[in-house]
């Protein structure tokens, strides 16, 4: 058990209850097909939370968040998982603490928090660790979808370290998937380094509109 997480969840539990607006969870429980509860938050009401929660807290060390984050991820309201997103953008966590985010990626899995967590948290874990690299070569190629969203995703604010070997393969090898949110990412991706290297995005798509979705190329080419 870590103290520092009991002090964290006294305080996020009641802090983020006092603030629910019943009328506003039920449309955003709708709109996330009535997946997940909700409290009622804004983003924005999340992020000053947070802070608040936070404050005069010892700093958690990799133990801690491990600890707050998974016990944020079983309690039901969605907002708990949001708070568990932001305390985990921009620390510098150890490469050990990947298989604590696959558990975050692979569980209660939908776009709103595996893109933070894809683009803000494993991108930058995998960019400080770059022997990484090889568990997004897995994750490209894995069954879950989630998994290979990641995978898509993570290097989307690398910008000039980019590694386009790698997103291209990716793209490529996934080109096929008949999942929405893979489609998606595929574009994204594309669209995102195309602010660094359009013309190689450019190309990139050309050679390969055979095998690349309407979708995928409609938002890989979007600003282009």
């Amino acid at each position: 058990m870590s103290d520092v997480a009991d002090r964290v969840l006294a305080r996020l539990v009641p802090d983020f209850e006092q603030e629910a607006d019943p009328g506003r969870a039920e449309g955003q429980q709708a709109y996330m097909r009535d997946q997940f509860p909700y409290l009622g938050l804004t983003l924005p009401q999340v992020r000053k939370l947070s802070k608040i929660v936070m404050t005069g807290l010892p700093r958690p060390g990799q133990d801690d968040l491990r600890a707050i984050v998974l016990r944020c991820w079983d309690l039901p309201e969605r907002e708990f998982q949001y708070f568990a997103c932001e305390i985990l953008r921009g620390d510098a966590l150890d490469p050990e603490f990947l298989p604590t985010l696959r558990t975050l990626i692979t569980t209660k899995s939908w776009w709103d928090t595996v893109d933070p967590l894809a683009t803000r948290v494993v991108g930058d874990l995998v960019r400080a660790h770059p022997a990484l690299a090889t568990t997004m070569d897995a994750w490209s190629a894995d069954d879950n979808l989630w998994l290979a969203r990641t995978a898509i995703l993570h290097q989307l604010h690398w910008g000039t370290a980019t590694d386009t070997r790698r997103l291209f393969s990716y793209c490529t090898a996934q080109a096929g998937h008949r999942d929405f949110f893979i489609r998606k990412a595929i574009g994204w991706a594309l669209r995102h380094y195309a602010r660094t290297d359009p013309s190689t995005v450019r190309a990139f798509v050309d050679a390969h509109r055979d095998v690349l979705s309407p979708l995928s190329v409609r938002e890989a080419t979007k600003h282009l």
